[in-house]
């Protein structure tokens, strides 16, 4: 297969709010995610969804599930981004990536500040676990476009090249050949 071909992305939906998960309101996030993802995202599949609320283990546990059980390739989260004490997503998150990818930040929060100046307020969380990768999205439909489409063009190469994690070895070699030059040049 060709780089960033694959037969299919495997895509989890998780919805944290303690209001959602009590039945007090209704997710609208979560399917507007399902939606976006399918119909712009080739390939790619929904397999999980769940709602939890703003508590560590409900997060931790449904995070750990998707990537280290079921090996999904990408799990989307939304809502708890925000200030509020209950607001822990980017935290909990980023405990359990093994690599960050600040540009995926960068890029969501770029994209909603041409919408809306409280995007400086927005604290996503975006890297890998394994074969996974997680991003944070905030708690609104609205921004389900706006995060997501800047990371369209570069979403499949890079659940490609975690979906060959086992074949870190070339990555391996690769960057021990650079270290060589390094060395070896005086």
């Amino acid at each position: 297969k060709m780089e960033g071909e694959k037969k299919e992305w495997r895509v989890g939906v998780l919805t944290i709010s303690d209001r959602v998960s009590r039945g007090e309101a209704e997710d609208k996030t979560g399917p507007a995610i399902e939606t976006f993802i399918t119909s712009h995202l080739k390939g790619s599949k929904i397999v999980q969804k769940s709602t939890v609320p703003d508590e560590e283990r409900d997060i931790t546990a449904a995070l750990l599930e998707w990537s280290d059980n079921e090996r999904l390739n990408l799990i989307i989260t939304t809502g708890g981004t925000g200030f509020s004490p209950r607001d822990i997503t980017p935290e909990v998150t980023e405990r359990l990536l093994e690599k960050k990818a600040p540009g995926i930040v960068y890029a969501m929060i770029q994209a909603s500040l041409q919408a809306t100046p409280h995007a400086i307020l927005s604290r996503p969380a975006a890297g890998s676990r394994g074969i996974t990768l997680i991003i944070n999205l905030p708690g609104s439909s609205k921004a389900v476009s706006e995060c997501l489409t800047p990371l369209l063009p570069a979403l499949p190469h890079a659940l490609g090249l975690l979906s060959s994690v086992p074949a870190e070895s070339t990555h391996t070699a690769h960057h021990q050949k650079d270290k060589d030059q390094i060395f070896t040049k005086q």
